[in-house]
C-alpha cells in the first residue's frame, strides 16, 4: 500500500507529468488521498449486492466504496471455491480483531450500523463500573454463614441477572 500511495503522491506532484490517472485498488486507506491532495478525486463502480454475489451496475458514481469486494471479485475472477472460502475465514477473524478507536471490532462497528462517539463508550464503561461496584458491595454485605443452601443459589442467581 505504501508503494501505491508513493505513486499517487509522485503522479500528482510532478508537474512534468501533469496527467489523469485512473487507479483500480481494493486499498481503502488510499482514498484518503483525496482530503491530502487536492486534485484527487475518489469515485466507485455502484454494485448491488445479491446472495453473496456482486452485480455490477455499470455506473460509476463520486465518492469511494463503502466496503471492499475482493473475495467477490476474486470468485468472478475464478479463484477456486476453497481458497475462496479460507479468504472468508480469515475476513471473519480480521473483523472480529481490529478495533477502533472505541474498542469496537469492525464487526461490531458494522452490526451497529453507526459509529458510537468516544463518550458513548465511556458512558458504557462507567455504568458497568457502577453496576459492578453495587453488586460486590451486595456480595460483601451477604452473611454466607447463615443462608440456606437454596437461599445462596438464588441469591447468585440474582446477582447473575444483574451481571
Amino acid at each position: 500500500m505504501s508503494l501505491a500511495w508513493a505513486i499517487v503522491e509522485h503522479i500528482h506532484n510532478d508537474p512534468r507529468i501533469a496527467a489523469k490517472t485512473l487507479f483500480a485498488t481494493h486499498y481503502h486507506e488510499l482514498t484518503e488521498l483525496e482530503n491530502i491532495l487536492p486534485r484527487v478525486k475518489n469515485y466507485n463502480i455502484v454494485v448491488k449486492e445479491w446472495n453473496d454475489k456482486i452485480i455490477f451496475l455499470r455506473k460509476i458514481e463520486r465518492g469511494f466504496a463503502s466496503q471492499s469486494y475482493g473475495i467477490q471479485v476474486a470468485r468472478l475472477a475464478g479463484i477456486p471455491n476453497n481458497v475462496i472460502k479460507r479468504a472468508k475465514q480469515i475476513l471473519n477473524n480480521l473483523e472480529e480483531h481490529e478495533l477502533s478507536a472505541q474498542g469496537l471490532s469492525a464487526k461490531a462497528k458494522k452490526q451497529l450500523g453507526k459509529e458510537i462517539s468516544q463518550m458513548d463508550i465511556f458512558d458504557v464503561i462507567i455504568e458497568k463500573s457502577e453496576k459492578k461496584n453495587e453488586i460486590l458491595e451486595e456480595i460483601k454485605k451477604l452473611d454466607v454463614n447463615n443462608l440456606t443452601p437454596i437461599e445462596a443459589i438464588k441469591k447468585l442467581s440474582e446477582l447473575q441477572e444483574k451481571l
